[in-house]
């Protein structure tokens, strides 16, 4: 059963092309989920892309704030995807580039 489980496991990952990370190396730096803006540019340095993805309303529905997506990469073949919503590091996201 437990063989089973983990083979589903590796089986179900290997098959997702992107990865989902709560931290990340720039240099000797390290930045997380949670990280302002400014902090992710001062320890990475500018991104390839930044992309405006819209906006999304606070749970109260009383604010919006901005939604974006920076590209760095690629890097030994990967890209990683930094997603802001207002001022916060939301996701960071790598995916082997083609």
């Amino acid at each position: 059963m437990g063989r089973q489980l983990l083979f589903a496991l590796v089986l179900a990952t290997s098959a997702c092309p992107a990865f989902a990370a709560d931290t990340l190396r720039c240099g000797s730096q390290l930045i997380s989920v949670g990280d302002r803006a400014g902090e992710v540019l001062q320890k990475c340095g500018e991104p390839v892309s930044r992309d405006m993805l819209g906006y999304k309303r606070s749970v109260n529905r009383r604010e919006e704030f901005p939604v974006e997506e920076w590209t760095y990469g690629p890097k030994s073949g990967m890209y990683q995807f930094l997603r802001f919503e207002g001022n916060r590091l939301t996701q960071i996201t790598s995916k082997r580039g083609n």
